[in-house]
């Protein structure tokens, strides 16, 4: 008896079978089995068709079950149990990976499979639905690689228990390989394929077909470079060179970005196209980090506006101060909006694993493609030769079809009679069945007629296919002619901008920062604000106004501060790199960029602005003209508060201009609506501080006031515009009487007084209803904002004036120094 603990003993028939095996060989052996496992039937495509095995089962079961193009969608589970259970011998989520994949647009530059669902998202932070709740159809594009596949078009072989069988290859109409691309990792291999334009690629490889010997640099001239389905930009083509002749290479792909004004006061970089294989949500992942890090500056805000009306928009706020060239550079240094792609062209060519440049490529296809046509030839013509073989059976059994019906009677059964129709026609055994298996309706005058047309028909479409398998010329053409018309039908414009390295590095010498550069601050009389790009003068002599005019125009700096002057009395300031900023242009500067003022200054009800000042201490200041004749010279010393007072104004009062003075030398102007002008040199009012409420400007009547106020040098050729209407009319319903006069024949007056006529009123005229002095040409700007040059003559000063055939809405000058805003039709209830 045994000790408990030990071994009990063998049985009496038992024989130990130990077999030594070496370690090293077997694993050498089981290795080199994975080995040759992953990279034939998993990692690598097949040069021909451009398609991993479990793609090509997926399309071929997709095929089989009649999921085409015109037929509803079902389950991809579905398709998934149809294709794991009888051609894939692998798990499910490997086939529907790849089966998202191929409907994933972003991934693929041609989809092959039609999804319907949740698929994913661009950069896969989005995952897609699982199969259940996903639903699929095979794509046109892809009936286009299964198509002609029952005409004996491609080699099939046992499935993996022998009891299917499966394509080797799809027919592949087009190629695949280049304009979808590939990715796999094999074992001690990988390929990294870059998709193409359909187009181009095809028109390389008729070119080929019909050339031979035809060089890379041919090629090249119809493919230049990828067309990656997410677009973006490849900067640098020598990697694409390098790839295109050995199979391998590197290119590196930037986002498609525009610098807009995302707001009023800001602009910001919008992101339309990311590099191949970037998503969304990883580049703002990167920014967020590198900002919290502060190894990148001038970002304000970040906003993924990606949706799937507008599609890819991410909108990166610029702060202000920061160039958006420069923040562009510092995104494609850092962040993936610059990417590398290294092009690693391996696929399997007869079986084993090859790196293909773009000849080999498109040679290989070529030679696949001309195969398939040359078998499916074939076999079409087989097919009318045996249906031939038929009709010419009928044929005789109609010429003869009373003797057919007698041996057909005589005979014991449809074996015998058979054999006798064999033997008294002399047909084939196939003939003498299809007879006896034709009804006997079929066997009248006019089928026979049919039957002769359809033989006359057989025989030039077999007459036609012989001469096709008989001639390669033949052969080739209509493979170059198929491909022609697949690129007509589904060739889409190219998305990826190609640029030459020596545009790469255009960005990287503009400085981070915003320099404190000069410029000139602009107000438009329709309240736009905006900064020019440089110091450069503003146009001169004989510009004209495009859709607005410029009422005011300050020197600044491009991160200083301007004053913008309310009718209140008011001054707020508003920094300058707040401010659009109007591109340099050789015309008059157009406010069509620019942005309202009100986005800047907070105004109450009613109270408007009238002008911009300089903050910067110096110069003669800010000289400010009342709606009731009030004038004051403003001394420059402003706090340092956001807004404060410049005038203090009377009850009822109101600022009616406001000018930042030049030289003392000057003349201050006050046109009033009872048409009295009054100029006089600046000199003659003394600088007052801002809580000061000013002096006697202009002596007014009874019931007048102010209708504009500003600044014109007495040295330069100048004119005096007004426009005469009646008090009675409602605002905006009369286009007025214009007056031009020349402003030297206005003598110059001592301040208070009351001044001389500018506008003598006929019938019906009691009021100016705009004025405006400075120098010419003159612009103006109708209501309806298209701009106007005044081109009338200037007649007496004291003249009347003539009926305007439109409403004007502003008065300018040639550089706009309309120093101050031209004021709207008079309102009745004030006088």
């Amino acid at each position: 008896m045994a000790r408990r603990g030990s071994p009990a003993p063998p049985p009496p028939d038992f024989e130990e079978n130990i077999v030594d095996v070496d370690v090293s060989e077997e694993m050498r052996g089981s290795f080199l089995e994975y080995a040759y496992s992953v990279i034939y039937s998993r990692a690598l495509p097949d040069a021909r068709d451009g398609l991993k095995p479990v793609q090509r089962r997926i399309l071929y079961s997709m095929n089989e079950m009649g999921l085409r193009p015109d037929r509803g969608h079902v389950k991809c589970a579905r398709v998934v149990g149809e294709v794991m259970g009888k051609l894939h011998p692998h798990g499910d989520s490997a086939i529907y990976d790849a089966m998202v994949r191929m409907a994933q647009p972003w991934a693929m530059r041609m989809p092959l499979i039609d999804g319907h669902g949740n698929f994913g998202s661009l950069g896969g932070d989005d995952m897609p639905a699982a199969m259940r709740y996903t639903e699929a159809r095979i794509s046109r594009e892809a009936m286009l690689l299964v198509g002609s596949i029952e005409e004996d078009t491609v080699d099939f072989r046992p499935n993996y228990d022998g009891q299917e069988r499966e394509p080797e290859v799809l027919p592949a109409a087009f190629p695949n390989l280049l304009v979808n691309g590939a990715s796999g990792i094999a074992v001690g291999m990988a390929t990294n394929m870059a998709p193409h334009n359909l187009g181009e690629v095809i028109a390389a490889a008729r070119h080929l077909i019909d050339n031979p010997d035809a060089t890379l640099e041919d090629l090249m001239h119809f493919v230049p470079g990828p067309d990656l389905p997410t677009g973006g930009r490849i900067v640098g083509l020598d990697g694409i060179r390098d790839a295109y002749a050995t199979g391998r290479g590197i290119f590196r792909t930037r986002a498609t970005v525009q610098i807009e004004n995302v707001t009023p006061r800001r602009k910001g970089l919008v992101v339309t196209e990311l590099p191949y294989g970037v998503g969304p949500e990883r580049v703002v992942a990167k920014i967020k980090d590198l900002v919290n890090a502060k190894k990148l500056a001038g970002i304000a805000d970040l906003k993924d506006l990606t949706d799937r009306t507008v599609g890819l928009r991410l909108v990166i706020e610029v702060k202000n101060g920061f160039n958006p060239e420069g923040v562009l550079t510092e995104l494609y240094r850092l962040t993936p909006m610059e990417e590398t792609f290294g092009i690693n062209n391996v696929a399997l060519v007869d079986g084993r694993p090859r790196t293909l440049g773009l000849r080999d490529l498109l040679q290989v296809y070529v030679d696949h493609r001309i195969e398939v046509v040359r078998r499916r030839s074939a076999f079409r013509r087989r097919k009318r030769e045996d249906r031939l073989h038929l009709v010419d059976g009928l044929l005789i059994a109609l010429l003869n079809i009373d003797e057919v019906i007698r041996v057909i009677r005589e005979s014991d059964d449809s074996a015998q009679a058979k054999q006798r129709l064999m033997e008294v026609f002399e047909l084939s055994e196939i003939q003498a069945q299809y007879i006896l298996d034709t009804p006997l309706r079929r066997l009248t005058r006019f089928d026979r007629l049919e039957l002769e047309k359809e033989k006359e028909q057989l025989a030039k479409e077999i007459a036609r296919l012989t001469a096709i398998l008989e001639s390669e010329r033949k052969l080739r053409g209509v493979v170059s002619k198929e491909l022609g018309e697949v690129a007509k039908e589904f060739t889409t414009p190219r998305r990826t901008v190609l640029l030459e390295a020596s545009g790469q590095t255009a960005a990287t010498a503009v400085p981070l920062e915003v320099a404190d550069d000069p410029c000139h601050v602009l107000l438009s009389s329709t309240g736009l604000m905006a900064r020019t790009s440089t110091a450069d003068p503003l146009p001169a002599e004989g510009a004209r106004a495009q859709h607005d005019v410029l009422v005011s125009v300050v020197r600044a700096t491009a991160r200083g501060e301007v004053g913008v002057v309310t009718s209140a009395g008011r001054m707020i300031r508003v920094e300058v790199l707040d401010l659009p900023t109007l591109p340099p242009t050789a015309g008059p500067p157009s406010l069509a960029g620019g942005a309202p003022v009100d986005e800047y200054a907070s105004l109450a009800e009613g109270e408007t602005v009238v002008g911009l000042g300089a903050l910067t201490g110096e110069g003669p200041g800010l000289t400010l003209g009342t709606e009731q004749g009030v004038v004051k010279r403003v001394v420059p010393d402003y706090p340092s508060r956001d807004e404060f007072e410049v005038i203090t104004l009377k009850d009822g009062d109101r600022v009616i201009g406001a000018v930042e003075l030049t030289s003392e030398d000057h003349d201050l102007v006050f046109i009033t609506t009872d048409a009295q002008m009054l100029r006089y040199t600046a000199a003659n009012v003394r600088p007052q501080g801002r809580a000061a409420g000013g002096m006697a400007g202009i002596k007014l009547t009874a019931g007048a006031r102010v209708v504009w106020f500003g600044v014109v040098d007495p040295g330069r050729e100048s004119r005096v515009v007004t426009v005469s209407g009646s008090s009675s009319a409602l605002p905006g319903t009369q286009t007025g009487a214009i007056k031009i006069a020349d402003y030297a024949d206005f003598p110059a007056k001592g301040r208070a007084t009351g001044g001389v006529r500018s506008h003598r009123f006929l019938k019906g005229e009691d009021t100016l209803l705009q004025a405006w002095a400075g120098p010419v040409p003159l612009r103006a700007t109708a209501a309806n904002g298209r701009p106007l040059e005044i081109t009338a003559e200037p007649g007496r000063r004291d003249g009347s004036g003539e009926r305007l055939p439109t409403r004007l809405s502003a008065i300018g000058g040639p550089i706009g120094p309309v120093t101050s805003p031209s004021v709207p039709d008079a309102d009745p209830s004030e006088g």
